[in-house]
């Protein structure tokens, strides 16, 4: 089987790095890539962005393969999948139409509510006049979101009236603006993908991640400074009841509205003292989880993901997982996450001892030094038989690792290795 991805970050790199150790996999293509994909696959150019999708399907056809995996979210909602698949090539990734579950958090919260999932509750505003409204009637701690996409940064959560309304204001003021006002949640996160084929659905391993910038969650959200997996301290039978109550739920209802979801249904979690509480879903890998989910996971992955593609998933057999844990930390420019600064050399990145590198951000100058183009640069894994031992190797790889001005969060999995999470 030949498999093109498309996308160039760390999630991109994991999926490829996971497709190579599939022996069903003879050649892995991916565009645009970056220079750590090429070192294990063909990288090709995409002059006009990943979501050109005329790009996307010639390329394809040109390098004959079998399937098309998408990575990014940009590309799902401009309907590059769809371009795909009427090319007549499996497509692991949801049409446009199913993609507005990330596209739009206002019709996010219009499929929960048909569909019964459970949710806080949500105000969608248009005006600030609205939107002054919600935040009186949900009061604080406000939850600001962006109805469209913003890499993971559209979100403010915060005590500062204020604050709410200056992130509103800025979201009303892009073209066709709206606001999602929420009610808070409390309690800790999961993040859980379900690869889906249309109709059924399969899960993976919990992860948690964590958006702030700075330790101890100080800070403005980032697209996520690392992750781990798998999580200890989760309630028995967390993923079966999630499955029940909100991706199947959620899948049924996208059919019933004739446009069936194909590819990875990301359900953001927080796990309340009522119980678990849909925060968001996404139509695609997230990233950093999917760096420590993939590297436990046993099973060949370009068999799972041509199976979503095909409508074949009801056959795979139960999938198999490491017993390690692993951790990820993201290394970060400097400056991020507002604008990073870039062109900095990157030296020193781990080989073997348990850990090693996904790129994001990174290129290669004219000189052939790789240098950092990107906020978030770097995606260091490790694993190990413990979380501490995971932890103590990724953070140890990481201290290896020089970027000038880079920083990073160093208490990823910090709080699980205390066994200090309770819900």
């Amino acid at each position: 089987m030949k498999v093109l991805v498309v996308g160039s970050g760390a999630r991109e790199h994991a999926i490829v790095r996971s497709l190579c150790l599939d022996p069903s996999v003879d050649e892995v293509v991916a565009a645009p890539g970056n220079p750590g994909i090429a070192d294990l696959a063909r990288c090709v150019a995409l002059p006009g962005g990943v979501t050109d999708a005329d790009a996307v399907v010639s390329l394809a056809v040109e390098t004959g393969v079998d399937l098309v995996v998408i990575g990014p979210e940009a590309p799902l909602v401009a309907g590059v999948a769809d371009a795909v698949r009427a090319a007549g090539i499996a497509c692991f990734g949801p049409s446009a139409d199913a993609a507005m579950l990330e596209g739009s958090k206002a019709f996010a919260k219009s499929v929960m509510s048909s569909a019964e999932v459970p949710t806080g509750l949500a105000h969608v505003c248009t005006t600030m006049e609205e939107v002054a409204d919600a935040l009186d009637a949900l009061g604080a701690p406000h939850v600001v979101k962006d109805d469209g996409l913003a890499a993971g940064k559209g979100v403010v959560v915060t005590e500062d009236r204020a604050q709410a309304l200056d992130h509103a204001r800025e979201c009303l003021a892009k073209p066709d603006g709206a606001v999602v006002i929420e009610e808070y949640l409390s309690g800790p996160e999961v993040s859980l993908f379900c690869l889906c084929d249309g109709v059924s659905v399969v899960p993976l391993t919990p992860a948690q991640d964590f958006k702030r910038v700075g330790d101890g969650d100080a800070g403005p959200n980032t697209g996520g400074m690392g992750a781990y997996s798998p999580l200890g301290w989760a309630p028995d039978g967390l993923v079966d009841d999630v499955v029940r109550r909100v991706a199947q739920p959620v899948i049924d209802e996208m059919v019933r509205r004739g446009t069936p979801f194909v590819g990875v249904l990301f359900i953001g979690l927080a796990l309340t003292p009522r119980g678990p509480r849909v925060i968001e879903f996404n139509a695609r890998f997230g990233d950093p989880e999917t760096q420590v989910v993939l590297t436990r996971l046993l099973t060949p992955l370009g068999g799972l993901l041509l199976a979503a593609a095909t409508g074949r998933l009801e056959e795979v057999p139960p999938l198999r997982w490491s017993a390690e844990h692993a951790v990820t930390v993201v290394v970060a420019a400097q400056s991020y996450p507002a604008t990073p600064r870039t062109g900095d050399p990157i030296t020193g990145l781990p080989a073997g001892d348990g850990a090693y590198v996904l790129h994001a951000g990174t290129a290669l100058d004219a000189s052939g030094q790789l240098v950092s183009v990107g906020g978030r640069v770097l995606s260091v894994v490790a694993t190990g038989d413990t979380l501490a031992s995971a932890r103590e190797r990724a953070y140890a790889a990481v201290a290896g690792i020089d970027l000038p001005g880079s920083h990073y969060r160093t208490d990823i999995a910090l709080l699980a290795e205390r066994g200090e999470i309770t819900i």
